[in-house]
């Protein structure tokens, strides 16, 4: 029993204990949070018992599943897989701990089935991450999806099943995909080895001396499947759709972790088994990828809904993120593998204090709001700390690997880096944009104003008049401010966004020697 299995089973458990609870929401919210809590002070061991100077892959886990097949139940972590999943354990006690705060349950839905739904998602996902058989990657890769479709088309929003459905469309085919090719780079060991195998360190070794051309059919098999998890420029379209019908707690986890799955792959399979293809094709990736930051941006800045507003945020950043990893210079690449780490916080940040706004206003669309600054200052305060790192202001988590990202990129690629340059510009712009109108001028909006409101010197509303309050008039307040518990559930990511943005030194330290190790085996494929 190693740390890292400890981890994949405490939250697997703890789903199946909650599924005998949906009778009882008191009981399961109490279990889950104790059980999230658990699983988070369990990451301290985890890294600690990490060494960056060790080998590639460590924590490693092997028993025998199919091995006529030559596959295995393989798990195991190096640098990049342990930040991601050190925040998915983060992010998840926030959720459950958020339950009731940010997400409403529909009618007739218990609280043990989400939570169930949600530790399982834990599990699965970090088993994603951990996983080192190419087969056992793939099966998880797809049982993810499950309990995700499930949360989002059972707890969202009013086209939650079409929401649902796309997400699970998209990436069940990008999957199937993916297994085409993972079954070549099976065959290609058999014809070396004269025995086939899943193991990816082997296939690594295997499959980085074929051919260019047959690299690059087997390229595009997982990079189809990668693209659409990010998701990259033009295979997006689910993730607005999922993110603005899921609920909030099932967002930060879709966009904060799932997504990561995509660049994951990329760094762990992409380019240490298809180097040539990857070398060839970097062109095309970059190109999708600063479409995508200029294109994200754009987009974001039009939205409406406050939740598609995010969606469009993370498509830019993802884009970022891609830039840095196919430009193959090292800089760049510890700076996107920081990305993804600092992307989950900000943005989980952000869409935890929308889903706390959206449930004191009523709304998620954005002209329902204005003034709530007056209302809720520590509201405000927390909406533009998360704001200011997502865009990436010195002094937060985000600019260390934004810095990183255009520093290496630009050295060879000068061009894209100066195109997505401008996506910084944007997202200053759309960031400062969306907390003038929510949180600046008069206040407004039915459910930030009483009918006395609109009595001569009271405030400007935005139509009809329902239920709290402008200081300014003298009116009683019924909008609150933060809480102890929402602030209890904001305090780590504050702490965090802070914090590594001025010692972001742990996290480097971490992932350079596996950032290493991956542009090695690009540089010395065929």
């Amino acid at each position: 029993m190693t740390w890292l299995l400890a981890l994949i089973l405490l939250p697997l458990a703890g789903s199946l204990v909650l599924a005998f609870l949906k009778g009882n929401d008191r009981a399961a919210m109490a279990t889950a949070l104790v059980v999230s809590i658990v699983e988070f002070l369990l990451i301290i061991p985890f890294w600690a018992s990490y060494s960056p100077s060790g080998d590639r892959i460590q924590q490693a886990t092997t028993m025998d599943w199919i091995p006529s097949f030559g596959i295995h139940i393989s798990f195991g972590t190096d640098g990049i897989s342990l930040i991601m999943i050190a925040v998915i354990a983060l992010l998840v006690p926030i959720v459950v701990g958020g339950l009731g705060l940010t997400d409403k349950l529909p009618a007739g839905r218990s609280a043990g089935g989400f939570l169930s739904l949600i530790l399982l998602q834990e599990a699965i996902t970090i088993g994603v991450f951990a996983a080192t058989d190419v087969f056992l990657f793939y099966v998880l890769f797809e049982i993810m999806l499950i309990p995700m479709y499930f949360l989002i088309g059972g707890y969202g929003g009013a086209n939650r099943q079409y929401a649902a459905v796309k997400f699970f469309l998209y990436s069940f085919l990008g999957g199937l995909i993916m297994l085409a090719s993972a079954i070549g780079a099976y065959s290609l060991a058999s014809d070396k080895l004269g025995k086939g195998t899943f193991d990816w360190a082997t296939l690594v070794t295997v499959v980085r001396d074929a051919p260019t051309g047959t690299q690059i059919w087997l390229f595009f098999g997982f990079f189809l499947a990668f693209a659409i998890k990010a998701p990259l420029v033009p295979f997006h379209t689910w993730l607005p759709d999922a993110a603005g019908q899921a609920p909030i707690g099932v967002a930060v986890l879709l966009v904060g972790v799932l997504d990561k799955v995509g660049t994951f792959g990329f760094l762990r399979y992409l380019l240490p088994m298809f180097p040539a293809a990857s070398k060839t094709l970097a062109p095309l990736v970059l190109v999708l990828s600063v479409i995508g930051v200029v294109y994200g941006s754009i987009l974001a800045a039009g939205q409406s809904d406050m939740k598609r507003f995010l969606a469009y945020v993370s498509i830019a950043h993802f884009g970022f993120i891609a830039l840095g990893i196919f430009t193959f210079n090292e800089q760049a690449m510890v700076g996107s593998v920081s990305y993804m780490l600092n992307h989950s916080l900000s943005t989980g940040m952000l869409i935890v204090v929308v889903g706390l706004i959206i449930r004191r206003g009523g709304s998620t669309r954005i002209s329902d709001y204005g003034g709530m600054a007056k209302l809720t200052p520590l509201l405000g305060g927390m909406l533009l700390i998360a704001g200011l790192s997502a865009l990436s202001l010195p002094g937060t988590n985000s600019f260390v690997s934004e810095f990183l990202v255009l520093l290496g990129s630009f050295v060879d690629h000068p061009v894209y880096t100066i195109i997505a340059t401008v996506g910084m510009v944007l997202a200053a712009a759309y960031v400062l944009w969306l907390y003038q109108r929510i949180m600046q001028g008069p206040v407004r909006g039915d459910a930030l104003l009483s009918p006395a409101s609109s009595t001569p010197g009271g405030v400007e509303s935005g139509g009809s008049v329902a239920t709290a309050v402008a200081q300014e008039t003298g009116v009683k307040k019924a909008v609150k401010d933060l809480g102890a518990r929402e602030i209890a559930i904001l305090a780590p990511l504050v702490i965090l966004i802070i914090g590594l943005g001025f010692y972001p030194k742990p996290v480097l330290d971490t992932i350079t020697p596996s950032v290493q190790a991956t542009l090695s085996a690009v540089q010395g494929g065929k």
